[in-house]
This record gives C-alpha cells, sequence and structure tokens, in this order.
C-alpha cells in the first residue's frame, strides 16, 4: 500500500479559543458583618488552542477533517475571592517541523521543532478583574467587576515540511523509489512513468551498530520546478530540510551525467540559494548496465566537487558504500 494517501502535509483549521469567565461583583456577608467589603474573585481564563510537537507522528492526517477545533470557555469568579476555573485547553499533537500561518494574512507564526515543545496558537480570553480589585480609600465597596474577554476565532494553516537527514534529488524515473525500497521498509509506488512520486515518502535506514537515519524521496524535479512549473513548489520545500542532499542520476541518462547535475543544481539554487551550502553526495543510479571499464570511464567525467558513487537497487551494488557516505556526511 502506498503511503501516499495517508501523507497530508497541509491543512487548514478554524480555532476558536474560550471566553474568559467573569469578575464576580460579589459583597461580604456572613453572621457578624451585615455589611462587608467586596470579596469578589476573578473570572478563569478562556482555553486555548495549543500545538503540541509529537517525534512518533510523520503526517497531519489525524487533523485533515478537523475543521474546527474549540477550547472551553472560563468559568466567573466566586465569592471569598475564589477564582474561576479556567476553560478547557485543545491540545493538538503535530509532527515536527510542523509551520503554523494564520490563512488570511499568510504570516507564518511559529514553528514546532522539538518532541513535547508547546506553543499557543490561539490565545484564550483573559478572565475578568473581581470588585476586590476596585476598592480603593474613596469607593470601599464596588458594585462592580469586569467581565471576561472574548475568545478568538481565527483560521489557520498548518504545513508540514519534511525533517530527514537525507533527501533524494534527481529527475523522475533516476531511481529514487527503488533505492528508498531497497534500503528501508518504506513501500513507495514505483512504476517507470514521471510522476510516480506523487508525495514524499519517508523510510528509516538501518546503518551498522543499530543506528539509524532518515531517508526521504522527494517527488521529481523537473526543469522549471523552481519557478511553481508541474508540482514544483510543494515538492522542494521539503528540500528544505534535509541535512544531506542525494543527488541520484541514471547510468543511461541522455544527457552527460555533469550536465544533469548542473540542470538539478540549477533548480535548486533558483529556488531558494541557500539550499547550496548543504552537504552533497552523488549517486550514479543503474550501475548493473556498466561493466567495470565503463565505469571508469565515467568517473573521469564525474564533477569533482563531491563525492560519487556507482549503485544498483535491484542487484544490492554499492548500497553499502553509499550508506557509508551518507552517515559521514549526515555526522561530519
Amino acid at each position: 500500500m502506498s503511503q501516499g494517501s495517508n501523507f497530508v502535509d497541509y491543512v487548514k483549521i478554524c480555532c476558536r479559543s474560550g471566553h474568559g469567565g467573569a469578575g464576580s461583583a460579589h459583597l461580604h456577608r456572613d453572621k457578624l458583618n451585615a455589611k462587608g467589603g467586596p470579596d469578589g474573585g476573578d473570572g478563569g481564563r478562556g482555553g486555548h488552542v495549543i500545538l503540541k510537537g509529537n517525534a512518533q507522528l510523520w503526517t497531519l492526517l489525524h487533523l485533515k477533517y478537523r475543521k474546527h477545533v474549540i477550547a472551553g470557555d472560563g468559568d466567573p469568579g466566586g465569592s471569598s475571592l475564589k477564582t474561576g476555573k479556567s476553560g478547557g485547553d485543545e491540545v493538538l499533537e503535530v509532527p515536527l517541523g510542523t509551520i503554523a500561518k494564520n490563512a488570511e494574512t499568510g504570516e507564518t507564526l511559529f514553528e514546532i521543532t522539538q518532541d513535547g515543545e508547546t506553543r499557543i496558537l490561539t490565545e484564550g480570553g483573559r478572565g475578568g478583574l473581581g470588585n476586590w480589585h476596585f476598592r480603593s480609600a474613596t469607593l470601599q465597596t464596588p458594585r462592580f467587576a469586569q467581565p471576561g474577554e472574548p475568545g478568538k476565532e481565527d483560521w489557520n494553516i498548518l504545513e508540514l515540511k519534511l525533517l530527514a537527514d537525507v533527501g533524494l534529488v534527481g529527475f523522475p524515473n533516476a531511481g529514487k523509489s527503488t533505492l528508498l525500497s531497497v534500503v528501508s521498509a518504506a513501500k513507495p509506488e514505483i512504476a517507470d512513468y514521471a510522476f510516480t512520486t506523487i508525495v514524499p515518502n519517508l523510510g528509516i535506514v538501518s546503518y551498522r551498530n543499530g543506528r539509524s537515519f532518515v531517508m526521504a524521496d522527494i517527488p521529481g524535479i523537473i526543469e522549471g520546478a523552481s519557478k511553481g512549473k508541474g508540482l514544483g513548489f510543494r515538492f522542494l520545500r521539503h528540500i528544505e530540510r534535509n541535512s544531506v542532499l542525494l543527488f541520484m542520476i541514471p547510468a543511461d541518462t541522455s544527457r552527460t551525467i555533469k550536465d544533469e547535475y548542473r540542470i538539478l543544481l540549477h533548480e535548486l539554487k533558483e529556488y531558494n540559494p541557500e539550499l547550496m551550502h548543504k552537504p552533497r553526495v552523488l549517486a550514479i543510479t543503474k550501475a548493473d548496465m556498466l561493466d567495470g571499464e565503463l565505469q571508469e570511464e565515467m568517473r573521469k567525467e564525474l564533477p569533482g566537487d563531491l563525492p560519487a558513487v556507482f549503485i544498483s537497487s535491484v542487484a544490492q551494488q554499492g548500497i553499502d558504500r553509499l550508506k557509508d557516505m551518507l552517515w559521514t556526511e549526515i555526522n561530519r
């Protein structure tokens, strides 16, 4: 089963925080005091809508069908300076790398990057002050209190940028999905036509001594992706987060390896020049089609500024060597 249908990297939700409770205007009365002073407590604050990072989540799927999130209202204040109970918060768990934006303005509010990190998305109304706060030398029995603040209602967008250690970069059919299916337990859809991968697939790659790293198959970049052509932008967004970029170019490319690499690099640079600073590794795929002599010839033609390896996912050639190179770059 492809995880495509379950990979959701964008949701729009309406968040309504709770109203603050009203302050109390109570005056103290007991057996001894028929006319005591003010003792009204404050109202409780309205509930917040809160985002909480959860390292076990990979997608926003669980929020896809939850269009409205409503937090509880605060209770009013009571006598004897009792503060009302705060409204219940609504806590939405999200994967790491989730960015919250205001849907009206497009403004980025914050980003969740740590497991267990909490941030308030929509703040609850403050509770009103009780009449006890308003007493003074001239006004000893104020018979009024503050109402609570209303809650807020706003539409927010949650967007996920993948946090992976290695991002696979290459044109469609470069063998990215095949590599991912061989080195990890991910089961991406694989077929020999462009744009098989419509959503990023994540795989956990096991390495020596029980260690592992996360690899993301980012859907194929095509020339012009940085201008928003094809499905360009949404895909390129995922590459921003990867710590190492693995460029994959098939041995049977119609262009030279150097040319193909240059085009891919140009697309990334056009989209975001900062991507140029990420470490890169080059894998020549489908190398089972080449004999040793041909590999040596091609090696002379490779770009000189990055580590390169010949691999064949199908024949399991060069895979361990590739993992070693990636591990070195991730931990550099």
